[in-house]
């Protein structure tokens, strides 16, 4: 990381001291419990510092304001706890240490998502990393997936990684496809979790929600939360049980679970969390069906909505299923899991695919067929997405 600092304008991470409720849903406690707390990469990154604290610099009296600040900043860049008991990433504060050293545990995971810190050669060569090459997907297709690539659900986690869940089993997503090495039994990865899971999102606070039947499940990264599962109607009161999806809006970071034709919006923030005027028909959702499989909201902005093999994309801006050449709903094995058949996943394509690919990289922003063609001004931007707050 490299400070600037700036009394103004935006910036890649605020950082704030603060006490008690400070408008982020997670108070501060005062002196002597939680020390601070900070945002994954995915929901910015902000790092808020209990001022009720007695912070110091290197000192024995006091807490150690560089050992917090560096843990917590590590979240900031997408780290999650650690079981190792000597890394700086440890759920707990260890006290000041006059000699600290980043952990070996440490070391390897900041560098598992950022790579090598580049290094000038002595001899002149200019800068150079040691970084290896990301191993590219396999040429074979998952016969899973690209036979049939309906799934029980997809959610990103805090660090930013997709999965998509099917059955017992699940896979990682690269941007273009399936990372290798998949897939791989759920209930390995993810301790006490049962397959066939009928939805899952991760929400701000980093915790990632699971839900199936009349019980939900909380965990912190793959490390299931205590006492849990849970009943659906004790901790999302409101909400039925049996839904189809879930997922944590972009457009203004509420809760939305979809089952049949029809949606709710939870707000745990207000009292009830569901409004009387709920629920609402998914036809508010122009162009998105009812029965969903899935709902994503993916990494780029965009939300995605999942039905029997085929995905829509939803502008924000329209507020509507997003207008694009090939036109939507399309076939997830061909978009999502690297699947090369023009009918991968039982759904014949509309389309020629291009010899490069380049049609399939849904993280670019600059991609006419993966955002779509309309633009639209400010005034226009602001009375649509008003409008549609309102209806939803």
């Amino acid at each position: 990381l490299t400070f600037t600092q700036k009394k103004s304008g935006p910036v890649h991470i605020e950082v704030r001291f603060e006490t008690g409720e400070h408008g982020d849903g997670d108070p501060f406690d005062g002196r002597g419990g939680t020390l601070a707390h900070a945002f994954f990469p995915v929901y910015g990154g902000d790092a808020h510092f209990d001022d009720a604290e007695k912070w110091s610099v290197n000192s024995y009296h006091g807490t150690n304001l560089f050992q917090v600040a560096a843990h917590e900043f590590g979240h900031s860049l997408g780290l999650s706890h650690s079981d190792i008991r000597s890394a700086l990433m440890a759920p707990f504060y260890r006290g000041y240490q006059s000699s600290f050293e980043l952990d070996e545990d440490d070391v390897e995971a900041i560098q598992a998502l950022y790579g090598q810190k580049p290094y000038k050669d002595p001899s002149g060569g200019g800068k150079k990393t040691t970084t290896e090459a990301p191993v590219e997907p396999g040429d074979e297709e998952d016969a899973e997936l690209c036979n049939d690539a309906t799934v029980d659900t997809l959610f990103s986690s805090a660090d930013g990684v997709t999965y998509a869940f099917k059955g017992l089993h699940y896979w990682k997503l690269t941007e273009e496809s399936i990372a290798p090495g998949y897939p791989r039994l759920i209930s390995r990865s993810w301790p006490g979790l049962p397959g066939n899971i009928d939805a899952a999102f991760t929400y701000k606070n980093g915790k990632t929600y699971f839900f199936k039947g009349t019980q939900y499940w909380r965990y912190t990264g793959k490390k299931v939360d205590g006492n849990y599962p849970k009943k659906i109607s004790e901790g999302f009161a409101g909400i039925p049980d049996n839904i189809d999806a879930a997922m944590v809006w972009g457009g203004n970071g509420k809760i939305y679970f979809y089952k049949g034709s029809k949606f709710w919006r939870f707000d745990p923030t207000q009292k009830p969390p569901v409004k009387s005027t709920y629920p609402k028909d998914i036809a508010n959702w122009e162009g998105i069906p009812n029965n969903l499989d899935a709902a994503l909201q993916y990494t780029n902005g965009y939300a995605y909505f999942f039905k029997k093999g085929q995905y829509y994309r939803f502008n924000d801006r329209t507020f509507s299923v997003d207008v694009a050449d090939p036109p939507f709903p399309r076939p997830a094995g061909y978009w999502w899991f690297g699947c090369k058949s023009e009918t991968a996943g039982g759904m014949t394509t509309a389309f020629k695919p291009d010899g490069n690919n380049e049609d399939r990289r849904r993280n670019n922003p600059n991609n006419n067929n993966g955002v779509g063609t309309r633009s639209f001004n400010s005034a226009m931007y602001v009375l649509l997405l008003t409008l549609a707050l309102v209806a939803l």
